[in-house]
């Protein structure tokens, strides 16, 4: 695959990706009563919400600029986040677990087609 099909490819995967994160972020900020419900019902303590919004833009940012093992943590951190949310919308089978799904597919997008441009990058 050439490589700016594969730029293509990363830049709309990683941009949905931080759209979705961008709207969980202002979520926890903005929208606090709701979110602190919904963590009840899940079974998550509601001390985390707020921590959890700084990592995810913590997240964001080294994804996007950080080219160090910094990113490979971001991705790490994003996939536990996005399995632990996924596995427990499907215990309360609360039927709302497509959203985590959709960031699990364009998180492993993401990274497998960053790192095929990281690489092109260092032969080049």
């Amino acid at each position: 695959m050439s490589s700016n099909k594969n730029k293509i490819i990363y830049f709309i995967a990683t941009g949905l990706l931080t759209l979705l994160l961008l709207f969980s972020i202002s979520m926890y900020i903005f929208n606090y009563k709701m979110v602190k419900e919904t963590f009840i019902n899940l079974g998550h303590p509601t001390y985390i919400i707020y921590p959890l919004a700084i990592a995810e833009l913590l997240g964001l940012y080294a994804i996007w600029f950080n080219k160090t093992v910094v990113r490979e943590w971001a991705y790490t951190g994003f996939f536990f986040n996005f399995v632990i949310a996924l596995s427990a919308h499907m215990q309360v089978d609360d039927g709302n677990y497509l959203n985590a799904i959709i960031a699990i597919v364009l998180l492993m997008v993401s990274y497998f087609y960053g790192n095929k441009l990281l690489k092109q990058g260092k032969n080049s």
